[in-house]
């Protein structure tokens, strides 16, 4: 019955305040999986429709595998991250500035060790973000003095850099940046009638 759904409800939420560390660690899990499979679905429908060939089938495979593994990485990641957290809080009685790196360095490590496309875009992607966190946590400290048009110029030498790499290094880049910059400036070099000029590539 409905009051009796109602006080198991109960029953769960106060054995998850008694039991925080244990029932946070699960909905971190639970948060790991949705959260990858938010981010990865739609990308890797669009890419896969954009840019791979073969059957239906087969293009819903891939989005299908693509969205699992990078919702299971996630997810078994902030299992150990938040696992090593805890036990690092029981042992030193509280929580010191080294644990999260530790932590996070054993989760990558184990998770995101293995080089396939989908760790290779998170890793790179998070790579991108802590190079500026870390410029900004100089900046903050006084390490290094904040640099006037710091963005225009990163921005410069990021695109003037790519564009080289492409242009004379191409297979140094990852496959998917690769078949995105050749859709934009080698497949508008070609075409054969006015229904591939502008309306389809090919």
């Amino acid at each position: 019955s409905i009051s009796q759904m109602d006080a198991l409800g109960k029953q769960i939420l106060s054995l998850s305040k008694q039991n925080h560390t244990i029932f946070s660690i699960l909905k971190g899990v639970r948060n790991g999986f949705v959260y990858g499979a938010k981010i990865r679905f739609p990308h890797a429908l669009v890419m896969t429709f954009l840019f791979r060939s073969g059957s239906l089938k087969d293009k819903m495979r891939f989005v299908y595998q693509a969205t699992k593994a990078h919702a299971k990485n996630l997810a078994t990641f902030v299992f150990i991250y938040k696992s090593l957290m805890a036990i690092q809080r029981y042992l030193h009685k509280k929580e010191e500035s080294t644990h999260a790196f530790f932590a996070g360095l054993v989760g990558g490590y184990f998770v995101f060790g293995e080089d396939n496309n989908i760790n290779n875009q998170i890793v790179l992607y998070l790579f991108s973000r802590i190079l500026v966190g870390m410029a900004k946590v100089g900046v903050k400290k006084g390490v290094v003095p904040a640099p006037s048009y710091s963005w225009s110029v990163f921005a410069a030498l990021v695109w003037g850099v790519v564009m080289w790499l492409f242009r004379h290094e191409r297979p140094s880049l990852q496959p998917s940046l690769q078949a995105s910059m050749e859709y934009l400036y080698d497949d508008s070099e070609n075409w054969d009638s006015l229904r591939n000029l502008f309306w389809h590539n090919k």
